[in-house]
């Protein structure tokens, strides 16, 4: 099949790429960044390393949503929850009614702007747990070994049609170890409630996941703001596809052993002055329990002081809000 990946950042290249480069199928890449844009355009492709080593030149074919002109048989989606709308917009005369889109994007948000647009039975959500490095324009590095790190994708009617069993094949051609699943908002919110503790906390203490792990008391804490997660996805009769003891060692595996130099997105976007996601994180599982009579204490709380760190930027010298790198050399990270 074809497809074509609508957000050329860290997680969209990294699709994008193995899929072309390891399974050897048909890759188009949509952008709304122009710097992102005229950098591959002018090198004739995207940079990409492995763990900071190998650094090779991929040649891709970047366009805006307006340049575009391609017919996929399926859309790979990778934006910021805040800025799907616009793209949405820009893209729709491009969609077709035989076409189907997936999406493993941080947070919660995406599904129901994507049913604006395309049938449930042509949605296929997912989760990664695949960290990448988007170091600027045109230059990304895919961190793990070949194959390293793994995902879950479920078609929206949880009902595995052909072309989502392609898709699953094509996943795993590009070694990025699919797993079919059957349930598909468990399957979506056992990431949010990861990415609602690790993202959120190594964010506000501007540290790495390995940093995080740190502290001796992270399982339990970890565990305080699981228990609200699990209880109000509960009472919305969602259920995950993990348990809550699951979730605790998955916390403390990822941070502490696979991925703990990493930085979650939510730290760069914070540190570079952009708004966070916290609002399609945390909030959402907020919102999920308000809607079910249920107050979520700590992530009502952490949501709101996130906003609170967002508004306090206008009086903190960048040097303390940001790490020691140089603005202009910094990496963006993505683990979504």
């Amino acid at each position: 099949m074809k497809y074509t990946v609508i957000g050329a950042g860290a997680m969209g290249y990294r699709y994008g790429v193995l899929l072309q480069e390891v399974a050897g199928l048909d890759v188009d890449f949509i952008d709304a960044w122009q710097p992102n844009i005229d950098a591959v355009r002018e090198q004739g492709g995207v940079y990409v390393s492995r763990d900071h080593e190998n650094r090779h030149l991929v040649p891709v074919n970047i366009y805006t949503p307006e340049e575009y002109h391609g017919e996929p048989d399926v859309w790979i989606v990778f934006m910021k929850q805040m800025q799907l709308t616009d793209m949405l917009k820009r893209c729709a005369h491009l969609f077709r009614p035989d076409q189907y889109v997936f999406s493993a994007m941080n947070g919660m948000g995406h599904i129901e702007k994507l049913q604006q647009y395309f049938p449930d039975q042509h949605i296929v959500g997912g989760t990664a747990m695949i960290a990448t490095v988007l170091n600027g324009p045109g230059d990304v590095d895919f961190i793990g070994k070949s194959g390293a790190g793994e995902m879950h994708m479920c078609n929206r009617t949880e009902q595995a049609d052909d072309i989502t069993r392609k898709m699953e094949a094509d996943f795993r051609a590009a070694n990025l170890n699919p797993v079919l699943t059957d349930n598909f908002m468990g399957t979506l919110m056992a990431k949010v409630v990861f990415n609602a503790v690790v993202n959120t906390l190594c964010t506000m203490f501007r540290v790495q996941m390995g940093q995080f792990a740190v502290y001796e008391g992270i399982p339990e804490l970890s565990r305080m703001m699981l228990d609200e997660a699990y209880d109000a996805c509960e009472r919305a009769g969602i259920q995950l596809i993990s348990t809550r003891q699951e979730e605790v060692e998955s916390i403390d595996y990822v941070s502490r052993v696979a991925n703990p130099l990493h930085y979650p997105s939510m730290y760069q976007d914070f540190s570079k002055g952009r708004n966070t996601e916290i609002d399609y994180i945390n909030g959402y599982i907020a919102r999920l329990g308000r809607e079910n009579d249920y107050i979520c204490h700590v992530h009502e709380f952490v949501t709101k002081q996130m906003h609170l760190a967002e508004t306090m930027r206008q009086f903190t010298d960048a040097s303390v809000v940001a790490d020691a790198q140089p603005a202009a050399t910094k990496p963006e990270l993505a683990l979504v």
